[in-house]
């Protein structure tokens, strides 16, 4: 009930239109049973070979009705999904709205396929609840009462038969395949979710499940999951087959008794017998307005389901939160203190799990640079994590200009760093919108730097159509290198106080890794920058080296003097040195 309460709420602000398209679809099915009605006493009437000029209004309103119906199902249907695809517009938007904030911490434990099918698939299905399951309703309300009306008009007791048939076929039939369907709803959303999320996995993986002889296995995954699918589907079709027999029949029945009671009352000359076909087709044709109410019933099945999915996911509360009265970031240093500073950071991912980082102090001045390393699995990509606020500290404090990262606002705490990283996203795109998603509104000459910086412009020149050539899903008409320096244009062009880069040679051959670091190496003169690697390469040209092991600083110096002391660093580099020579 809270869900379908607050699935309500949302169709407060078109409340003016739902109105406007309640009357146009209440129009059309009295239009349709009064022509149909009237068409039949105009036949009955004209048998009886009166004058002309009696039938005029008859046959006038029978035009009228014909013109009105078509009309008005015409202008319900555009007034209706109009205001469906306002709804499921908001809605996604509002949806994606509260996702941004839950990103990355809160969705870890999600697959990305669920919350592409929440986000989309969820969402449309909410559009059943306006069109199937609303709307129908309250149009079904007023042409019970408006066919009570007109019954009663010939006959009491022909009004309150009218009405039964009606409540039986448009209460107890619904609540018959309600009870039914019960669950069919939040099984077929549910089925159907983990196939999408199977799907988006298969496809992204595909490449690895040739390789690995697993395709056969995945395809045997996705055909159990279909063949759930279509039994749910099935279930649900025979449901909807049941529901419409028994509308048919209670609609005949419903004739057989409306003639059996108004014939003899034709005979004791209570109504007149040019009214009797009249009375048979309202009857027939008011059932129209009762057809929708038992597929309603499945729709709303679904639509609530599909709700709690969105709702249960927009209603997380983010981990890492704004404060009410944020500090404004400053342009620049205030005074010769740090940019970035971690003082005795503690972090877990999970409440009350094992800590990644413990104890972790450093500080990161104006135009230092920094290299963390360490094995995988050490914590360096979390202190990168960190200081852009995708995950705030657990214990300790980490500060930016001098002041808790977290006093500043999301957007701006983020907006002091340029992050590159081993796996940064390249969009089937241009290669020109992957650079500006740094700065839409960078100028033509910026980007040109940007790129030459990078060391890209060789590249560009060898594509088609230069900046303006597409680059497929994850950049895959480039190479390794190639995305590398692309994602680095992209830092480069933000042009950010602190430039963070997160293993960005991990998947490099040496001499790609050798160029790509020499590029880095001029690029960096003059800027705060941070560094993880566990690729001991080139270290001597930084101010600083921290060496992590377990999440704690184990060592901290410059190239020289860590290689001669006995420690992690030094173990790092001979075994590194072993590899090359061994290559």
């Amino acid at each position: 009930m809270k869900t379908f309460l607050r699935l309500l709420s949302y169709l407060l602000p078109f409340s003016g239109l739902i109105v406007v398209a309640i009357f146009l679809g209440s129009v059309m099915i009295a239009s349709n049973v009064l022509l149909l009605a009237l068409a039949a006493y105009v036949i009955s009437a004209a048998a009886l070979q009166p004058l002309l000029l009696t039938l005029t209004l008859p046959i006038y309103m029978v035009r009228f009705m014909g013109v009105s119906r078509a009309v008005s199902r015409y202008a319900e249907r555009l007034v209706s999904h109009d205001i469906t695809f306002r709804l499921l517009a908001q809605l996604r938007t509002k949806v994606y709205a509260r996702l941004e904030p839950l990103v990355p911490a809160n969705l870890l434990g999600y697959r990305s396929g669920d919350i592409l099918t929440r986000l989309v698939a969820d969402v449309d299905e909410l559009q059943n609840f306006y069109l199937r399951s609303v709307s129908p309703f309250v149009v079904a309300i007023v042409l019970g009462g408006l066919t009570y009306a007109l019954f009663a008009l010939f006959s009491p007791l022909l009004g309150w038969i009218a009405l039964s048939f009606y409540l039986v076929a448009g209460v107890g039939i619904p609540l018959l395949t309600g009870l039914l369907s019960r669950g069919l709803g939040r099984r077929q959303i549910s089925v159907r979710a983990d196939l999408n999320a199977l799907v988006v996995d298969s496809i992204q993986g595909i490449q690895d499940l040739l390789a690995f002889g697993g395709a056969s296995a995945q395809l045997g995954k996705l055909t159990g999951l279909d063949q759930q699918l279509s039994q749910v589907q099935k279930r649900m079709a025979n449901i909807t087959g049941l529901q419409q027999a028994l509308n048919v029949l209670l609609m005949n029945l419903g004739l057989w008794t409306i003639l059996l009671v108004a014939i003899p009352l034709i005979g004791a000359q209570s109504i007149s017998g040019v009214y009797l076909a009249f009375l048979a087709l309202v009857i027939l044709a008011s059932f129209e307005a009762l057809q929708p109410i038992a597929q309603a019933f499945q729709t709303l099945g679904h639509s609530l389901a599909a709700g709690e999915r969105i709702f249960a996911l927009t209603d997380e509360a983010p981990l890492v939160l704004e404060r009410a009265d944020p500090l404004v970031l400053p342009g620049k240093l205030a005074s010769e203190g740090p940019l970035l500073e971690f003082e005795q950071v503690h972090f877990a991912y999970e409440a009350g799990g094992s800590e990644v980082l413990k104890g972790i102090s450093f500080a990161v001045h104006g135009g230092q640079r920094i290299a963390i390393v360490g094995p995988s699995g050490s914590g360096k990509s979390t202190l990168v994590n960190l200081a852009v606020r995708f995950w705030d500290v657990s214990w300790g404090t980490l500060r930016l200009y001098g002041e808790d990262i977290r006093n500043y606002p999301l957007q701006e705490a983020r907006a002091a760093s340029s992050v590159m990283s081993q796996d940064t996203y390249i969009f089937n795109n241009t290669v020109c919108n992957n650079i500006l998603l740094a700065r839409p509104d960078a100028s033509e000459q910026e980007l040109e730097q940007a790129v030459i910086q990078a060391g890209l412009a060789a590249v560009v020149s060898q594509l088609p159509e230069g900046l303006d050539t597409w680059i497929g899903e994850q950049g895959l008409r480039l190479s390794g290198g190639e995305r590398q320096r692309l994602a680095l244009a992209r830092a480069l062009l933000k042009d950010a106080p602190l430039l963070l880069l997160d293993e960005p040679t991990a998947n490099l051959d040496p001499l790609t890794e050798r160029a790509f670091l020499d590029t880095l190496d001029e690029l960096m003169h003059g800027r705060t920058a941070i560094m993880i690697t566990h690729r001991l390469v080139a270290m001597e040209h930084f101010d600083e080296i921290l060496v992590v092991e377990q999440g704690e600083i184990r060592q901290r110096g410059v190239h020289t003097q860590l290689a001669r002391e006995d420690g992690l660093y030094r173990r790092m580099l001979e075994q590194q040195n072993d590899l090359l020579l061994l290559v």
